[in-house]
This record gives C-alpha cells, sequence and structure tokens, in this order.
C-alpha cells in the first residue's frame, strides 16, 4: 500500500517546494491593492468577509449569499485550495461567482500567508 502513497507524497512535496514562500505583511499590501474593492476583512460586501476564512469550509459564512456552485463545492480553505482558487477561481469552482484571479505565485502565497492571520 505504501509504495502507492510515495510516488503522491513525492509529488505533493516536490510542489510544496516550488511554491514561494508567503510573506503576511506583503500580503496585506496584496489584499488592499487588489481585494478591498469587492472585500472587507469583518463585513460583507460584493464578495464576503474574510475574517476566519482560513480553515473555513467555503460557501458557508453567515449574511453572504454565495453561489449554489461554491455552497456545494465541499471544499475548505487551505493553502492548497486558496492557491487554487486565486489561480483560477472557475476553474477549481464552475459557476462560482468570483471574477477575479491573483496571477503571480509570490502575490498568492503572500495573501494566503495574511489570510491565514484573520483569526475569526
Amino acid at each position: 500500500m505504501f509504495r502507492y502513497l510515495l510516488p503522491c507524497l513525492a509529488a505533493v512535496l516536490a510542489h510544496a517546494a516550488d511554491a514561494p514562500a508567503g510573506d503576511a505583511n506583503r500580503g496585506k499590501q496584496v489584499y488592499q491593492v487588489r481585494c478591498i474593492a469587492c472585500h472587507s476583512v469583518d463585513y460583507n460586501g460584493t464578495g464576503p468577509a474574510h475574517k476566519g476564512v482560513y480553515g473555513r469550509r467555503a460557501g458557508l459564512a453567515a449574511g453572504f449569499d454565495y453561489s449554489s456552485a461554491l455552497k456545494q463545492s465541499g471544499i475548505t480553505w487551505n493553502d492548497n485550495t486558496l492557491n487554487q482558487w486565486l489561480t483560477n477561481p472557475e476553474a477549481l469552482v464552475p459557476g462560482q461567482k468570483m471574477g477575479v484571479s491573483v496571477p503571480d505565485a509570490q502575490e498568492r502565497s503572500d495573501l494566503i500567508a495574511y489570510l491565514r492571520t484573520l483569526k475569526p
């Protein structure tokens, strides 16, 4: 059984090694430039509030009208899912509502590091 898991584990570790390290302070700046038009840390707007987003199940924060696609996605926000989401939300969850991506890998890593700090 383990011989089947080793190639998968090796692929995951190789991908993690390629991902740039995130910096929460830079991520806060990225958030203020790229996200603040639709999102707030504390309040729902065009997009949902982000306080507590890291580790939360997608589409379940109170008071926001999520797409049914996101509500039914079963995704929990972590480094991997947030990276996929920020790279291309529609590829991760077809039918979702967010039409913005963050193409730069370093900006994504920094943004994820910042989102990790936003405790509920």
